[in-house]
């Protein structure tokens, strides 16, 4: 990758937030045996990035997939329902939640305490309001749970009942009503939590699917897009910087494919142009540029696209791909902020 310019620091004279969605690579990644303590293992990498960016002066929050997780726990409550009643797909994200929670702040607060970081580290269950009209709950399309065959596949659907999809050549996968979240419940709570100083696990998993039902909140059986829920938030708190870390160091047009070309900038204009042209697939890095240009079309003025490793290297310029506003963009001379490394 070529050398970068130095880049404008987006929060100068101002609280500096940034909230930081992982991936479901942070914790289990491909080839890996999907245990515990492999997923304890796995988070240290992304810990320690964290870390860097605390300690650089950052106001985080961070936010995580579950899609692995909170399939398996699905799967585990119907193999047992002739034991013990099966749970609903809402109780399932929250055990999640509250798993990997704990998961990211047991290996944060180590790192932490290592490296002489005084932060807390707390870890909030999420609920958020989703529209129960939305047109999502007719058309399932998240992919949760394992790969599959196809035999296998055809097998749950005829056994099960489930809804199952070929997944990016990889396997075929069981999907769910993915709808749009619209309001975070525990927003007060992370507010406060982050002031005090602490570092907050929020909206895991994209938060709990819950719906309004007169004066009460009701939970319904879906799973939020994670980088969705964590736009959201990042532009309820004000934050100026929100970061998606996932599988690949950097953005690319033509990915795996004849004319592969990484990016290390581009413009809201420029994201937007790219992904109504077919750039970024719905099931891999379609929802991730969308979730980066809603934050963005709301006051966010950066976004950075990287690898759980890359994630302090990214926010400093020298890695990953940054998105950015028209007046980021304006701070960086219009060659860089074309897009192509």
């Amino acid at each position: 990758m070529s050398a970068r310019p130095p880049q404008p620091d987006p929060n100068r004279g101002q609280t500096r937030t940034a909230v930081i969605a992982i991936g479901g690579n942070s914790l289990v990644r491909p080839g890996e045996a999907d245990s515990f303590e492999q997923q304890l293992r796995t988070a240290e990498e992304t810990c320690e990035g964290i870390a860097e960016i605390v300690s650089a002066g950052y106001r985080v929050v961070v936010t995580h997939g579950n899609g692995p997780q909170v399939g398996d726990a699905l799967l585990r409550s119907e193999l047992a329902a002739a034991q013990v009643p099966p749970l609903p797909l809402d109780a399932c994200g929250a055990e999640t939640q509250g798993s990997i929670g704990y998961t990211l702040q047991q290996v944060l607060g180590n790192v932490f305490r290592r490296r002489g970081i005084s932060n807390p580290v707390v870890a909030v269950v999420t609920q958020v309001v989703v529209d129960p009209q939305d047109p999502a709950f007719a058309n399932p399309t998240k992919p949760i749970g394992p790969f599959y065959t196809r035999e296998e596949a055809e097998r749950c659907v005829r056994e099960l009942g489930w809804h199952m999809v070929e997944d990016a050549g990889r396997g075929y996968r069981r999907v769910v009503p993915s709808p749009e979240p619209r309001e975070i419940i525990e927003l007060p709570a992370i507010q406060r939590a982050l002031e005090s100083g602490s570092v907050v696990i929020a909206v895991g998993g994209g938060g709990i699917p819950v719906i309004r039902r007169g004066d009460k909140l009701v939970g319904v059986e879906a799973v939020i897009d994670k980088d969705r829920a964590s736009s959201l938030l990042a532009t309820a708190l004000g934050a100026p910087v929100f970061i998606i870390s996932t599988s690949v160091e950097r953005v690319a047009l033509n990915y795996r494919r004849p004319g592969e070309r990484f990016l290390d900038s581009l413009t809201v204009s420029e994201a937007a142009r790219c992904l109504a042209e077919g750039h970024f697939p719905p099931g891999s890095m379609g929802p991730k540029i969308e979730a980066a240009l809603a934050f963005l079309e709301n006051g966010g003025q950066v976004v950075v696209i990287t690898s759980p490793g890359s994630l302090a290297a990214s926010l400093a310029g020298q890695a990953g791909t940054r998105i950015l506003s028209e007046r980021a963009a304006r701070a960086i001379p219009p060659r860089r902020a074309a897009g192509a490394g």
